[in-house]
Formats: structure tokens, sequence, C-alpha cells
């Protein structure tokens, strides 16, 4: 079944060590970029930068070699831009 609308559904598990996965619906085919920021801007990985179906979508973000912290992640996806917060605990 396709989706009606965009959703970020967000990452579980939040906090996490050292994987997390980011969920999000798409309603239709869309341009997808997911990146993950450090709370100081920089970009720290770039997670999907491509074409999607419609329907629902994982992605796992693996930050062992990251410190303890705050993340955030940004999706921009057809007309949705959207940004959520997650916690590394190591």
């Amino acid at each position: 079944m396709t989706p009606e609308s965009h959703i970020l559904a967000g990452n579980f598990p939040n906090p996490f060590n050292p994987t997390t996965t980011i969920e999000f619906n798409l309603p239709q085919t869309s341009l997808v970029n997911v990146t993950i920021y450090s709370v100081t801007g920089s970009k720290v990985a770039q997670l999907v930068n491509g074409w999607r179906d419609a329907g629902s979508h994982q992605v796992t973000f693996e930050a062992s070699d990251l410190a303890s912290g705050m993340y955030l992640y940004r999706i921009q996806a057809g007309d949705l831009t959207a940004n959520g917060k997650m916690l590394l605990v190591k």
C-alpha cells in the first residue's frame, strides 16, 4: 500500500549504540537525500542520495567511529524537508 503523504517516522532506537534505523514513507518516486550532521553543523554522513520508489523505506546509520553526543539528521524528498535529533551513547 502506497502512503498518501511524506512521513518521517523518526529513528529507533534513540538513544542508540552504535546503530539506529531511520524510517520514512514516500507517496511517489522521489529524489531522496538523507544526511547526518554534528550539532556544530558538520556533515558526518550521507546515507541516501538518489531516487527511491514510493513506499516505506529504512536506512541504517552506523556510528561506531563517532563520539558520544547529539547528532541531527535531515531528509529531503519531494516537497518534504524534515529534521530529527538522535543521541549516540557509548
